[in-house]
């Protein structure tokens, strides 16, 4: 295990007049939470693009961001005063084998701000280069993921779902080597906080009963006041986790490497290396190319992310009570309800992409109309599998029925007879509330995007950037920071890939 005592502040490259208003939390937590060391220089940074919304949500001056020496902080050629580098400590499940150390070994955490809102924001340089858990690692990243995770995370954000974001994309000047030489690059990344199910784990494994009461109420402290004990705060992040997978799926979604320790206890998603979108809607779907047997599927997700959360309660047992066979149970208890929780949170998702609400006629009651509404999502689901529809443009299109059939690539008459079929179905479920088809549409138009950041549209703008052309990325960008308005048809960022265009794999970039 490497020392986590780091360089020290003496190792700081040196003030400079950007002014953030920094206030570490995460940094007054005892050392063997992290390594203190500034970000590597890099040769030649140069701006790709900077977040100018959310660097004034933060409360920081676009200008001073945008000045040569806010682009070196960016860099991380210099460091602002206040600042306090550090590499976050954690372990994690890898594909389900525990990792007792992993840790940030590309990214630093420059430190925290509380933004215009009053909410704490953490600020880290990813790619910044090596930190004592880079194992054998050069710690930086390339250009690919680095334009990915900024399209990505924004796009995620203006679809209203919980995720880190992207402040700045900076080019290094530097080469990065991944098989082949690529451009370097770094990405400026805000967070709630970066504290995962990993870094409980971590703890766990060391049988530090000291600092893990110490990160429990530093979580507590940051996001979940009204938590009292362990118990609590497990029941809050079961419940956040199963809100944030929800809307994975709503969105067609698939994170692809759902390891513990990219499961962020804010409730955020976080780390988007080998992520992707469906096209073509298949819950069997994977992208990332490490995911051989399909553990990171499409539809498996809730699944999933159970299980991770089981692993963050096993880390919480020393909390919850003295006695192990005790706490066991006590956790057991909590965790019962997290597999209901993923259920209830994709109902509502697709109640929502469907117009439904909960509220219906007198004579059924809330479990009857939970039933019938799985079956008509389902039912849809199911044609939409067979016929091998696109997610996105299918439910964009409704509830115009006969629209939604154009983005069905196989549609035999019995399948056209059962749309129809459900199509009647869900207008007489929208009359229990009050509306019919017609009704929904302007409602659903907020809901369902017209446009995502289709995977082969992101390798486009990848390809363009390591020619030195940016412009595919920008429009790609200002496009999916819009995702609800209607767009021209046609508009080639809505359509589905060619085949000579489908992404088969997405690689994580380290």
């Amino acid at each position: 295990m490497p020392s986590l005592a780091g360089s020290g502040p003496e190792a700081y490259i040196g003030g400079l007049a950007v002014t953030i208003a920094f206030d570490n939390s995460y940094a007054r937590l005892p050392g063997r939470f992290y390594a203190r060391l500034a970000p590597t220089p890099v040769s030649r940074p140069e701006p790709i693009a900077i977040n100018r919304e959310l660097a004034q949500e933060l409360g920081l001056d676009t200008a001073e961001l945008e000045s040569a020496e806010g682009i070196a902080m960016l860099a991380g050629n210099l460091v602002p005063a206040g600042a306090e580098p550090l590499a976050q400590a954690y372990a994690g499940h890898q594909f389900g084998n525990f990792v007792p150390q992993l840790g940030d070994g590309r990214a630093i955490l420059l430190g925290e701000v509380v933004d215009r809102a009053g909410r704490r924001r953490d600020i880290q340089l990813k790619g910044s280069g090596p930190t004592p858990f880079s194992r054998a690692g050069d710690g930086r990243a390339w250009l690919g993921p680095v334009l990915r995770e900024y399209v990505v995370s924004e796009a995620m954000h203006a679809m209203g779902v919980p995720t880190t974001r992207a402040l700045a994309a900076i080019a290094t000047g530097d080469t990065v080597y991944r098989g082949s030489a690529l451009p370097g690059a770094i990405l400026t990344r805000v967070a709630g906080s970066h504290v995962r199910v990993g870094t409980f784990q971590f703890f766990a494994a060391r049988r530090d009963v000291e600092a893990l009461q110490e990160l429990f109420d530093h979580v507590v402290a940051r996001h979940a006041p009204d938590a009292q004990s362990p118990l609590e705060l497990l029941a809050a992040v079961i419940e956040r986790q199963a809100t944030l997978v929800a809307k994975w799926m709503g969105v067609g979604f698939i994170h692809g490497v759902m390891n513990t320790d990219n499961v962020n206890v804010a409730g955020e998603t976080i780390d988007y290396g080998p992520c992707a979108f469906l096209d073509t809607y298949d819950p069997a779907q994977v992208y990332s190319s490490i995911d051989r047997f399909g553990r990171y599927a499409y539809g498996r997700q809730p699944e999933i992310m159970t299980w991770n959360l089981a692993q963050f309660a096993s880390a919480l047992l020393p909390l919850i009570d003295d006695d192990e066979e005790q706490a066991v149970a006590s956790a057991t208890e909590v965790m019962a309800t997290a597999s209901p929780a993923m259920q209830s949170a994709w109902l509502a998702e697709f109640r929502r992409k469907l117009g439904l609400e909960e509220v219906g006629a007198a004579e059924i009651d809330a479990a009857e109309l939970a039933t019938r509404d799985t079956a008509l999502i389902g039912r849809l689901l199911q044609l939409m599998y067979e016929g091998r529809a696109d997610f996105t443009n299918t439910f964009r299109a409704l509830p115009d029925v006969g629209a939604a059939k154009r983005h069905f690539r196989k549609l035999t008459a019995d399948a056209d007879r059962e749309l129809s079929r459900l199509a009647e179905d869900w207008a007489q479920r929208l009359q229990l509330q009050g509306e019919d088809l017609a009704s929904v549409r302007s409602r659903l138009a907020t809901v369902n995007p017209s446009v995502i950041p289709r995977n082969h549209r992101v390798e486009e703008a990848i390809q363009a950037g390591l020619e030195g052309d940016y412009s595919v990325f920008e429009r790609l960008v200002a496009a999916c920071t819009q995702p609800f308005a209607d767009r021209a048809d046609g508009d080639r960022l809505t359509l589905p890939p060619e085949p000579h265009e489908v992404v088969e794999r997405t690689f994580c970039g380290t």
